[in-house]
């Protein structure tokens, strides 16, 4: 799998390039609490709830102290207000309940598989904020696996998983070293661009060679363009 990685990886960084990276690592807390932001919605909808935050709150622990409504209230724009504002609330308790402060300094020296294990434990926590918090705050060697991602690997043939948690744990600790960042962020360009849920534009598919999907579409395809970085590259 790994050879098979390093291949599509080579070609995808070839047709998009180097994913831009922010000179500074995010924090942790800012990453997990933008990730939890992003479920189920656009950029630019959940950029927008994370600036709102941070406008509205002038600390993470005075949104901790917020009541949940109100921090619903603040996020709306992001859509699933109630979910997104108990988990966020939950997790932001729960740190200060347990370290007696708002801080996840302490993950820097944990291992990967230690890392998820700590972050998922808490409610609302899935694999997929984790990784993020992984990949994003703490350069590890991690690919998240959103819908895109899982929707991609499936389709090359690279994986056979029924769930994006079951891709992760195919293709996590198989990733040649240090190319998680623009394997993850590629392959998501990919899936939002060209690999399409319905339509994919399997034409100008830089992977079409390699790919296994069979309900390929070949019609042909004019001005297939970018659409921009993650949002948590801009953190």
């Amino acid at each position: 799998m790994k050879d098979k990685i390093k291949r599509i990886n080579g070609l995808l960084f070839k047709h998009f390039g180097i994913p831009k990276r922010p000179k500074k690592l995010p924090n942790p807390i800012d990453t997990l609490i933008a990730t939890i932001l992003s479920q189920n919605t656009n950029d630019k909808n959940s950029y927008q709830a994370y600036i709102n935050l941070k406008n509205k709150f002038k600390s993470w622990e005075e949104l901790a102290d917020a009541p949940r409504n109100k921090i619903e209230q603040t996020i709306r724009v992001a859509g699933l207000g109630k979910q997104k504002s108990t988990s966020i609330k939950k997790f932001l308790t729960t740190l200060k309940k347990k370290n007696n402060k708002l801080n996840l300094s302490y993950i820097k020296k944990m291992s990967d598989s230690d890392i998820l294990n700590e972050l998922t434990s808490i409610n609302g926590i899935g694999v997929k904020t984790a990784s993020c918090v992984l990949l994003f705050s703490l350069d590890r060697n991690v690919c998240p696996v959103d819908t895109h991602v899982h929707r991609t690997l499936n389709r090359i043939g690279l994986v056979k998983t029924k769930t994006p948690d079951k891709t992760f744990e195919k293709i996590n600790g198989k990733l040649p070293d240090e190319i998680a960042h623009q394997f993850h962020t590629n392959l998501i360009k990919l899936g939002r661009e060209i690999c399409k849920p319905a339509k994919p534009f399997c034409s100008v598919c830089p992977l079409l060679k390699l790919c296994k999907f069979k309900g390929k579409n070949l019609d042909k395809v004019n001005n297939v363009g970018s659409q921009g970085f993650l949002l948590l590259d801009s953190i």
